[in-house]
């Protein structure tokens, strides 16, 4: 940790002026990003049980795809 500033004011006016100071404004909310493409995919991490993995896999290649529309079907979308 550098020594550069104390931590805490150590003398009496320093402490008077901190005690006075203007607050700090709140940070600004976070706003939420959304994706720059509609439609676009993000990677992510999903931790599926192997016989469901394999059952997928076993049809070839696009099985990704297929995992995507299966969970669409599934959540109504």
């Amino acid at each position: 940790m550098s020594n550069d500033r104390p931590r805490r004011p150590l003398s009496a006016r320093d402490k008077a002026e901190a005690l006075f100071a203007a607050p700090k404004p709140p940070a600004p909310e976070p706003v939420a990003q959304r994706t720059a493409l509609p439609g676009a995919r993000e990677l992510v991490s999903l931790r599926i049980d192997s016989d469901v993995l394999e059952h997928f896999q076993s049809e070839g290649p696009g099985w990704q795809d297929r995992v995507n529309a299966a969970l669409r079907r599934a959540a109504g979308l």
